[in-house]
């Protein structure tokens, strides 16, 4: 019940209904019957904690102790007449005898409902008054002695009279100032006949502290109840009177602002009350934590600024909590707060040797870097740019790069990304404005200085949302980000001191004015003797403990190892290999879990009842029973690859045909190659009719496979001219290099990943441009003993090594048909 309201009806039940046969407003002949009704000598006692029952009056009380509901089930299946006391102490769960007032009510239980929510509810009528004698049991509940509570007489006369009418009209005039009551509750006040049920029904349901209601439950004369009621009610009276005239005196004079204030007032003292934060301990905690932070000067200002500014603001308009969230971040950003370099060279080394394999131009660069901040003591962090192929450790490096330094580590996946507000931040006159995720990233890891990972950067995309790859720009500029601005924070906040690493799979579709930006470090593939390695120091050991498997549960021989990379990978890097190794440590674990004999040191027997078949065949590289077959070295985003460029003649007019699905450059690649054939047929010994009386068919196979790229120039010739000679290519023979017309083989990228690819389908011999040179130099021995390199500098020499002196076995039977002398 409300405060406000000095009277509550909520518990009174003006209910007819099939089952029950009940009318709350007591006739005078009614209450007769029932005060002639004999009290019980033994009760059974329910205690009730914030209710008083009085006779005649209907009330539903919701039972919730198993000793109340089992006294209220038994009473209710046999005679449904208990005993009703309130008890002293509200707060007491399970009260004793000792415990209750001593003056009660006998109550008829009307109906027992069972509610949804699993609580019993009763209905309930007072009977008559008792006294508590004795107790009697107070097992399984309560039973006391009791007796009937004698009530004195009172005189009816005019002044009772005046009394009772008073009470009626003081009763109506409640109702009517206070909008929660319903009108109807003035009617059936003024329809009870009974002046005593009347005085019973307002004291039960009148705003009253719990002790005055027993107090009138307890007085035996009811000329004394009614004057206590008729008290209580002269003072709600008052207090009702008095807050309508001052709610409507101040309800003219209220403005928009005055109410907010009001109602802001209203709510700080309810959060007070709550124990809650108010609004100005909420200020107060702002400016308490803002005058700990190491603050830039501008910084502080505008901080300062900004706190004042939501000092002044109204707490319940919209632009508050904005206002509060800004300065939260503020306070959240780490400004001037770095973790401190650990400038131990030797141990950074040793990190990053057991955390990678090879990579060692990386790990030489991140060195040296941690070489010169230990001399210069600050530096402006470079901005490095690892390329390479899927799965060789470009953005678990980041890591690696982040425990050797002693800073925190960052990530931040850039593919997909087409807002240029997730890098700059919105707005924050816009609705649901956020600072951008360079900002956030720096939040969360509570440092100016961590090593930040861009992954993916040439995965960042366009639209009209704007373009993140320019937006990268002054985040990746060491001039400019000491600056950088973010829309929502709305001041420069410096990078300079972040350690930024971005991640690519290709250079080709990055922004040029991005890529000046950063240092470019290869992450090329691995050989397979590094892979057997990385297989045996990393990946199987994390492998076995992911599986549950001990150390000495399964084991992998390095002769098998390089197996399962040659028959069953085909990449630069080991993501794939990994998963190989994760399938034979689960078919360990399968044994193991089902307690069936297995033998530790997997054959090749094992790998293949687990793995399959062989999926690749390292043996790629085509026979020479057939002229015009040769194997090139392709450069893809998963690494190196061999593919073959298959070149067959027919009798015709000179076409030529490309099929394979290529492109632009390796069909141009092909012209090239057959324009200069051509014009160089009598230093090949071809006779130069042939070129048009024959249609030329260039085919690359897997024509499923989009192609494209200049590295193909010196196969094409070499296909073409074996095809027009009838010459056989060398075996285990893989070449590579641009072509121009005037006979010249041009460098090409990619190298290192081609030389895998070709020792991945052990081929020998390998012809380079003399400009590739450099390329080989890079790799270590030991990786490419068993090739042999030619490098070559004109198309000439290509020829002159990569054909065999001798015909194929069945060659073509090239005819020229006569044709007049060309003019000359």
């Amino acid at each position: 019940m409300s405060k406000h309201d000095p009277f509550d009806f909520s518990n009174t039940l003006p209910i007819i209904n099939e089952d029950t046969e009940f009318f709350p407003l007591m006739s005078q002949q009614d209450e007769d019957e029932m005060n002639n009704e004999e009290t019980p000598d033994v009760l059974a006692i329910l205690p009730l904690r914030n209710t008083v029952l009085f006779p005649g009056v209907v009330i539903p009380i919701t039972v919730g102790r198993d000793k109340s509901i089992k006294l209220i089930k038994e009473a209710y299946r046999a005679h449904k007449i208990i005993g009703v006391v309130a008890q002293k102490d509200v707060s007491i769960e399970d009260p004793t005898f000792e415990q209750l007032n001593k003056v009660g009510t006998v109550a008829h239980i009307i109906k027992m409902l069972q509610m949804p929510d699993g609580n019993t509810t009763v209905i309930i009528q007072g009977k008559q008054r008792f006294k508590l004698l004795s107790e009697i049991q107070n097992e399984p509940y309560i039973k006391a002695a009791v007796a009937k509570f004698e009530e004195s007489r009172h005189k009816k006369d005019k002044e009772f009279k005046a009394l009772v009418d008073s009470i009626r009209e003081m009763s109506a005039q409640i109702i009517q100032l206070s909008p929660n009551i319903p009108s109807e509750a003035a009617i059936a006040l003024k329809n009870i006949e009974s002046t005593s049920f009347l005085i019973n029904f307002i004291s039960s349901n009148m705003n009253a502290e719990m002790a005055d209601k027993q107090k009138m439950l307890e007085m035996a004369n009811l000329r004394e109840r009614a004057e206590m009621v008729m008290e209580l009610m002269t003072t709600e009276l008052q207090m009702l009177e008095l807050r309508n005239q001052i709610q409507s005196k101040v309800r003219t004079d209220l403005d928009k602002q005055q109410r907010d204030y009001f109602l802001n007032q209203q709510l700080k003292t309810i959060q007070e009350e709550l124990g809650g934060n108010s609004v100005d301990l909420e200020f107060e905690d702002l400016k308490k934590r803002g005058s700990k932070k190491k603050w830039p000067v501008q910084v502080k200002a505008h901080f300062e600024k900004e706190l004042d500014k939501l000092g002044r603001m109204n707490p319940a308009a919209p632009d508050y909590s904005i206002q509060l969230n800004y300065l939260e971040l503020l306070l959240e950003l780490p400004w001037n707060e770095f973790t401190k370099d650990n400038f131990d060279l030797k141990r950074a080394q040793r990190i990053l040797d057991r955390d990678h394999f090879g990579l060692e131009k990386v790990k030489q660069r991140i060195v040296e870097y941690l070489a010169v901040l230990k001399l210069k003591k600050d530096m402006k962090a470079p901005i490095l740019c690892l390329v390479g192929p899927p799965g060789v450790g470009k953005t678990s490096l980041g890591k690696s790069i982040a425990r050797a330094l002693g800073r925190q580590y960052v990530r931040m996946a850039l593919g997909g990304i087409r807002d240029e507000a997730e890098i700059r931040g919105h707005r924050k006159t816009y609705i649901g404005a956020m600072p951008g995720r360079i900002i956030q990233s720096l939040k969360k890891a509570g440092a100016s200085n961590p090593v930040f990972v861009l992954d993916e950067i040439d995965k960042v995309g366009s639209d009209f949302r704007g373009d993140p790859s320019s937006a990268l720009l002054e985040v990746l500029d060491p001039e400019q980000n000491n600056a950088f601005y973010d829309h929502y924070v709305e001041i420069d906040y410096d990078l300079s001191n972040i350690l930024f690493i971005a991640t690519a799979n290709s250079l080709s579709s990055i922004q040029p004015a991005l890529l000046d930006r950063m240092e470019i470090i290869e992450v090329n593939g691995y050989t397979i003797e590094e892979k057997v390695e990385i297989a045996r120091k990393y990946l199987l050991p994390k492998q076995k403990e992911n599986h549950g498997l001990g150390l000495k549960d399964i084991h992998l021989k390095p002769a098998l190892l390089e197996r399962v990379i040659e028959d069953y990978t085909r990449e630069s890097g080991v993501r794939g290999l990994e998963k190989r190794i994760g399938s034979l440590v689960r078919g360990i674990a399968t044994k193991i879990a089902m307690d069936e004999p297995y033998q530790a040191t997997m054959s090749q027997d094992d790998v293949e009842r687990i793995l399959g078949a062989p999926v690749y065949d390292k043996d790629l590289y085509e026979g020479n029973e057939v002229a015009g077959v040769v194997t090139g070295l392709a450069w893809t985003q998963v690494g190196g690859d061999i593919l073959f460029i298959e070149a067959s003649l027919s009798p015709g007019k000179g076409r030529l045909t490309l099929t394979g699905n290529l492109g632009d450059v390796m069909k141009e690649s092909a012209t090239i190659a057959l324009a200069y054939l051509r014009a160089h047929a009598k230093a090949f010994d071809i006779d130069h009719r042939l070129f048009d009386q024959w249609d030329v068919h260039v085919h690359v196979p897997a024509g499923a496979t989009p192609k494209d790229g200049p590295s193909a120039g010196v196969t094409m010739l070499t296909a073409l001219t074996s095809a027009f000679t009838q010459r056989q290519v060398k075996p285990n023979l893989a070449m590579t290099g641009e072509i121009t017309l005037r006979g010249k083989v041009l460098p090409v990228g990619g190298i290192k990943e081609k030389i895998l690819a070709a020792k991945r389908a052990n081929i020998k011999d390998i012809i380079l441009c003399k400009s590739n040179r450099k390329d080989i130099l890079e790799i270590k021995e030991h990786y490419i003993k068993d090739l042999n390199f030619h490098y070559v500098t004109e198309m000439s020499e290509v020829i002159d090594f990569a054909l065999a002196t001798n015909k194929v076995k069945q060659p073509l039977d090239l005819q020229v048909r006569d044709m007049p002398n060309p003019v000359s």
